[in-house]
């Protein structure tokens, strides 16, 4: 069951710099938050920063998500960077200056844990594309406040050695949860026309569906503001989609839950404004509202608000994408590079997870925010609508976009994942740098995705960026060894995760588990460690002999108890 992750705390999937996965930054603010499935799934996804302003969605994706979803093995290489195909900028084509930027990105990617004493590992894009099972990457990086360069690399199916599959620029990538604080984006337009207003009960401007009123609503109602910022106590935390050749619910189906929905319905459960949850569902109300109110598709009304107005001459909220179109996209991709079928999934929730776009685009939507904030003529938003949205409502998220920070040091962004596709944007207003990663692996793509933030950081400087710096203490063998082991992982509300294999390799104590291939487990104390490259804290419980009986990973947003076998 996968589907579009919401990243409500750049989770772990789907976030860009803000937020991250478990204590790894992922992307911003925003979410990559996962969405349909639930716990597990939001728990992966990006991309918020749990770990400070690196870049945090991921989830996310959020619409992120990454639980188990790690590196192998760091090797430390040279050799060249993946053939990748250069964009036509805004700014044009990347210029002399920018080349050695580019070069060191590309060939900068580095783990989030770097141990004192050891060398630095550093990998190519390459390398980590091949290793996460990744066809496909695009990445657009802004300096100065407009775009710098924007580059595609890999293929946009797996496997494929036509030149016409090349990732370019200006091939088409799920958003996921990112496609929330673009539509919020439509949303504050059209309150700066009069024609909403943020604090308002939405039933006032609904006609086509009602919110239930409920004891819940009898106190607060939900409003605009509070559907932006997921305070609105309304469920469904994101939407799996539909294959393509299934049939597509209405808004109205799915707002109700019924068949052919294949999510339950969207409900309030908690007083508006009393707390902060990740709502796909609440996003999907303020959809059907602004067509309800404006009588224009939704496709049609955010071309006209946001993407014309913003440059974003590649981007649609087209659900399904039209089939003129099929041929500029990438396919969605699952666990080792597995194309699904056909090719992608249909989102008729498109306020909450249907955006289809480039790097470039979504960087244009960022410099336009931006823009927006510092008063610039022909801003996106008024300078006070954009101070407004990018102010946080409740635990770091303003109308739409993830925040976190001040100062220089101010980011917004937010991360996405829908099957098969993890992206992250992130920028910083008051200097004017940022970035956005979109890859088409929903599991390997959030891993790498987060390798490549920390070379964009380390290249730019990026705020409050540096990777985790850890000592590792001498463990005697026998220590080690009491360590080793199988354990049946159970995750936080007791369901069976799969089981993780903890051996002596080389020297080192290192541990397969779930979609992490090995990790070395960096010793802190005889029952501390943290593992290598994701930065997650892994406890062991020893018995008096020293023999461990179980362990506890805590990162990525979640916590999953271990019992050894015996």
């Amino acid at each position: 069951m996968k589907g579009e992750r919401n990243e409500s705390q750049y989770a772990l999937h789907d976030s860009v710099k803000y937020r991250v996965l478990g204590s790894m930054p992922l992307v911003p603010v925003a979410a990559m938050q996962c969405g349909k499935h639930g716990n597990r799934r939001a728990v992966r996804g990006v991309v918020r920063r749990t770990m400070g302003p690196l870049l945090r969605s991921l989830s996310l994706l959020c619409c992120t998500a990454v639980t188990f979803s790690a590196c192998v093995r760091p090797v430390v290489t040279h050799t060249p960077p993946p053939a990748t195909t250069e964009a036509a900028s805004s700014a044009g084509p990347t210029s002399a200056a920018q080349e050695p930027h580019v070069a060191n990105v590309l060939r900068g990617l580095r783990p989030f844990v770097e141990i004192a004493g050891r060398p630095p590992v550093r990998w190519t894009l390459e390398e980590r594309m091949a290793h996460h099972h990744v066809p496909g990457v695009s990445i657009a990086v802004i300096e100065g406040g407009r775009i710098a360069w924007a580059r595609g690399a890999g293929v946009k199916t797996a496997g494929s050695a036509d030149p016409k599959d090349a990732v370019t620029p200006e091939t088409l990538f799920q958003a996921g949860s990112i496609s929330k604080p673009v539509s919020a984006t439509a949303m504050l337009r059209l309150v700066e026309r009069g024609t909403l207003e943020l604090d308002t009960d939405v039933n006032r401007y609904l006609e086509t569906w009602k919110v239930p009123d409920n004891e819940h609503t009898e106190k607060e109602k939900v409003t605009l503001r509070r559907l932006a910022s997921h305070t609105a106590g309304l469920t469904n935390h994101g939407f799996p989609g539909y294959e393509r050749n299934q049939p597509i619910p209405t808004l109205v189906q799915i707002l109700n839950g019924t068949a052919p929905a294949n999510t339950g319905p969207v409900r309030v459960d908690a007083v508006p404004g009393s707390i902060s949850r990740y709502s796909g569902g609440g996003t999907l109300v303020m959809q059907l509202l602004m067509t309800d109110v404006t009588g224009k598709s939704f496709p049609a009304l955010m071309q006209e608000l946001v993407f014309g107005p913003a440059g974003m001459t590649h981007s649609t909220f087209e659900q399904p994408l039209a089939a003129a179109r099929a041929g500029e996209a990438a396919s969605a991709h699952l666990g080792e590079g597995k194309t699904i079928p056909g090719g992608w999934h249909v989102y008729p929730e498109m306020a909450p997870a249907g955006l289809w776009t480039t790097a470039s685009d979504l960087a244009r939507w960022a410099i336009a925010i931006a823009d927006a904030r510092a008063g610039r003529p022909k801003a996106l938003l008024s300078q006070a609508m954009a101070e407004q949205m990018l102010t946080a409502v409740k635990d770091g998220i303003g109308l739409g976009p993830y925040l976190s920070g001040s100062g220089r040091s101010l980011e917004f962004g937010h991360g996405g994942s829908t099957v098969g596709f993890v992206c992250a944007v992130t920028m910083y207003p008051e200097i004017g740098v940022g970035a956005v990663v979109m890859t088409n692996n929903e599991e390997g793509g959030a891993s790498l995705l987060r390798e490549i933030q920390l070379a964009l950081a380390a290249e730019y400087g990026w705020p409050d960026t540096a990777p985790m710096r850890v000592t590792a203490i001498e463990l005697s063998a026998a220590s080690a060894a009491g360590v080793a082991g199988s354990y049946v992982l159970q995750d936080g509300s007791g369901g069976p995760f799969g089981m993780a294999e903890v051996k002596q390799e080389g020297g080192r104590l290192v541990m397969l588990a779930p979609r992490l291939p090995q990790e070395e487990l960096i010793p802190q104390s005889e029952t501390e460690f943290v593992m290598g490259t994701l930065g997650w804290r892994v406890t062991f419980k020893r018995e008096a002999g020293g023999k461990a009986t179980g362990m506890t990973v805590n990162g990525g947003g979640m916590v999953v108890e271990g019992t050894r076998k015996p």
